[in-house]
């Protein structure tokens, strides 16, 4: 069928308009990847686009060669998938009990919920609270108090109440109690929501680097986040020191294709591409669990 040209002149703009909007969005992101792989010294005299000028790994050669980041690696990549998993867990049990319109306190429960996502103790009250559970200082403090989110509740329990209720009544009726409903049922039939939730918790899990920073002060139990951060404000203050002795005098002389911009580039990349690549498994799922909401009354 040929278009009139009004139909073509509108298919143009629209085409038009997504190439801008898609070159916004991921324009940024390019240009630090090129600014990361470009010397420092030159990146600083500035023009730098779309692609390096004068290639360089110095950059990555400086973050990568702090041992400490092979630890904060795993510890990081062990909070992404045990926080995951047991917060998607717990929240899906938490908003399937509260699809139950015979639990005692329901309303109750949720004002309360709702209470928290507008109001917070604060941060001192939260760090005397985590010392008095005794979580100081360790791997539990960076997983337990967000193992439940109320906002991914809500979602959950949205979900859970667009599947038939007969087929809950049919399980009940052959002897299924309401673990061997949840877990035969109702988890299976909510793969969706599941990968979506868990994509966006794993970004919390991967991104989070103040927390630890404030409650734990082992260097061993540090993610990889908060070590490059440490790296990116150790690099920062040697750059401003005025009088250098000569062992920092030889560190920059090493460092001179580094720069802090360059470096903290380096530690962006470090930090966004691996939890990048888990997207493209998850993408078929994610496109539909976020239309949950635009087809669940």
């Amino acid at each position: 069928m040929r278009l009139s040209y009004g139909d073509r002149l509108f298919v143009g703009v629209n085409y038009t308009l997504l190439f801008l909007l898609g070159f916004v969005a991921f324009y940024p992101f390019w240009n630090a990847a090129v600014i990361s792989f470009n010397a420092g010294s030159d990146t600083m005299l500035g023009g730098i686009t779309f692609w390096p000028r004068e290639f360089t790994l110095s950059n990555y050669e400086v973050v990568f060669k702090d041992k400490r980041l092979i630890d904060g690696f795993v510890i990081s990549v062990l909070r992404t998938g045990i926080g995951t998993l047991l917060s998607i867990i717990a929240t899906a049990i938490f908003a399937y009990g509260m699809t139950k319109r015979d639990m005692m306190g329901r309303k109750f429960y949720m004002v309360m919920c709702i209470i928290t996502m507008y109001f917070s103790g604060g941060l001192i009250p939260s760090y005397l609270l985590i010392r008095e559970l005794g979580l100081m200082n360790s791997f539990w403090v960076m997983v337990i108090p967000g193992l439940i989110s109320v906002w991914n509740m809500i979602i959950f329990r949205t979900f859970f109440k667009g599947i038939p209720a007969g087929l809950e009544e049919s399980a009940s009726i052959d002897g299924a109690s309401n673990w061997g409903i949840f877990f035969r049922i109702i988890l299976p039939l909510s793969g969706p929501v599941i990968a979506t939730l868990s994509l966006f918790t794993a970004v919390y899990h991967w991104n989070d680097w103040f927390a630890p920073s404030i409650y734990i002060s082992n260097v061993d139990l540090l993610p990889i986040q908060t070590k490059l951060q440490q790296i990116l404000n150790s690099n920062i203050m040697l750059e401003q020191m005025q009088n250098m002795d000569s062992a920092a005098q030889g560190r920059m002389g090493a460092m001179r294709a580094v720069t802090t911009k360059s470096l903290s580039m380096a530690t962006m990349m470090v930090a966004t591409v691996p939890i990048l690549c888990v997207y493209p498994f998850v993408q078929k799922y994610f496109v539909k669990g976020v239309l949950i909401g635009s087809l669940k009354e």
